[in-house]
């Protein structure tokens, strides 16, 4: 009898030195979505961001509220049937789709008054509202969107898109990672610049390109940014990022283990302190 009135004050006694779990809910679109659903990368990456940050902070655990495609205008729209739930943590890793959509950025009044989901300032006032509706505690950490290489889908190369080099209906990537920079700022929020991270400059996203050149007809590995005007045919090439031309990426926009690495060290130094 005393042998388990010991266990049981030492399992108390254990329990009670536990780390408390912190709940943390990950907002995002594609990026955020393939933590768990590594098939459909064609098994390209084996973890997201969301396991490695778990990885080296077990005392997280999170809910995936990634929507593959997703703009963070539909996410506003679609803010009161998502599920959210009550977290410690929430993060909002959201931007890159509402630029190639040409969703209109705004302006930061749209943000300050809050103005609905017309525009990406006023869909970020949404999302954050509802954040704090449901834990006015909570800790928020905004992440800009990565810059992007020429996008070619792997289930779908019809599926592409040109890189953030070059302008959308008039706006540039850029401005969407500054506007939610300011954003933070603002609110006093903690932000995850990947728009600035060295390690993820577009040069650095994929290897090369393979492609045809235009005069021979014979595949060949095009770096950046000799690769921008080189035409692709989704129809008869073939896919232009063998395995050896992944770095930063897999895909030109999506990243590989090895820039889901850069992003998880980028999140570990901020919410460890939570």
């Amino acid at each position: 009898m005393k042998q388990k009135i010991l266990l049981l004050v030492l399992i108390g006694i254990l329990t009670s030195f536990a780390p408390k779990k912190i709940t943390w809910v990950a907002i995002g679109d594609s990026i955020t979505y393939l933590n768990d659903h590594p098939k459909e990368t064609g098994n390209r990456i084996t973890k997201g961001y969301m396991t490695g940050v778990v990885e080296k902070l077990p005392q997280f655990e999170y809910i995936n509220q990634g929507h593959n495609g997703w703009t963070s205008v539909r996410i506003a729209e679609q803010i009161e049937n998502l599920g959210l739930v009550k977290a410690d943590v929430y993060s909002i890793f959201l931007g890159t789709n509402d630029w190639w959509g040409g969703k209109p950025l705004g302006t930061f009044a749209d943000y300050q008054n809050n103005t609905g989901s017309t525009t990406v300032h006023g869909a970020f006032r949404i999302i954050i509202n509802k954040i704090r509706a449901l834990n006015p505690e909570a800790k928020i950490v905004l992440i800009t969107p990565m810059q992007r290489a020429d996008f070619v889908y792997i289930a779908n190369p019809k599926n592409n898109a040109y890189g953030s080099y070059r302008e959308k209906k008039g706006q540039l990537l850029s401005q969407f990672a500054e506007a939610i920079k300011a954003i933070g700022k603002y609110e006093n929020i903690k932000v995850v610049d990947l728009y600035n991270q060295k390690k993820l400059k577009v040069e650095k996203l994929v290897y090369f390109k393979r492609l045809k050149d235009t005069l021979t007809g014979e595949y060949k590995n095009y770096t950046y940014p000799a690769f921008i005007d080189v035409p692709f045919n989704a129809a008869t090439d073939e896919y232009p990022y063998p395995l050896e031309s992944i770095n930063m990426t897999y895909d030109g926009l999506h990243p590989s283990d090895k820039g889901y690495e850069v992003i998880t060290k980028q999140l570990v130094k901020v919410m460890r302190k939570f």
